[in-house]
């Protein structure tokens, strides 16, 4: 097994990590202590040091950590076919219901630049990016999707249309009066599922 592996699997890392998510979506960047992320995850403040050099890189790999599962599905077979994208927001409204705060945090870090991570969640969405270019081609060239389809525009509709209900889901619960629960994301992913269906699909003209 690889040093990467090795580490990937640690127990003390995966608690740092938590630790970590848990006090930055909590507090604002410079308020949180190495000190306090170590206590947290009952772990010596050394091994922040040992796994991610210093605070930055300990955020950096917290971001790439709760990031890196949605964007490794653009590798996969998960976006073979356009019905895939039901799959593909059901995992984003998952994963993101279990840390309400993580879209938010990203926002602040882009719209706002507060904390250290903008560079590098630019170069993660990058990332996402020229990955779902290369499968919206792949789409296009087995028939799937209109040749029309812009890559930029997918890419926008569909961040607008997983992004939103996680960033306003306080409001939008208030509003309707029920919990934004597990059935209800179901549907939802299901629903926006459908709509990318129905928009990508080839017409006749084409």
């Amino acid at each position: 097994m690889s040093v990467a592996a090795n580490q990937s699997s640690d127990p003390v890392r995966a608690r740092l990590l938590k630790a970590a998510l848990e006090c930055f979506l909590a507090d604002e960047y410079h308020k949180v202590t190495t000190r306090l992320i170590a206590e947290r995850a009952d772990a010596n403040i050394s091994m922040i040091r040992y796994y991610f050099g210093n605070k930055e890189g300990l955020y950096e790999e917290m971001i790439r950590d709760t990031l890196s599962p949605l964007l490794d599905v653009l590798d996969g077979q998960m976006l073979s076919s356009v019905e895939g994208f039901a799959g593909f927001l059901r995992l984003y409204y998952d994963t993101m219901s279990k840390r309400p705060e993580f879209p938010k945090l990203i926002l602040k870090v882009l719209a706002l630049n507060q904390g250290p991570g903008r560079r590098f969640i630019q170069q993660l969405l990058e990332r996402g990016r020229t990955r779902g270019a290369r499968k919206v081609a792949e789409l296009k060239s087995h028939g799937q999707i209109a040749p029309s389809v812009d890559p930029d525009v997918l890419r926008m509709a569909f961040v607008s249309l997983a992004m939103t209900p996680m960033l306003l889901n306080d409001i939008f619960e208030e509003q309707m009066g029920r919990p934004m629960d597990e059935a209800f994301i179901a549907s939802l992913a299901e629903f926006n599922g459908r709509l990318f269906t129905a928009g990508l699909a080839p017409v006749a003209h084409e």
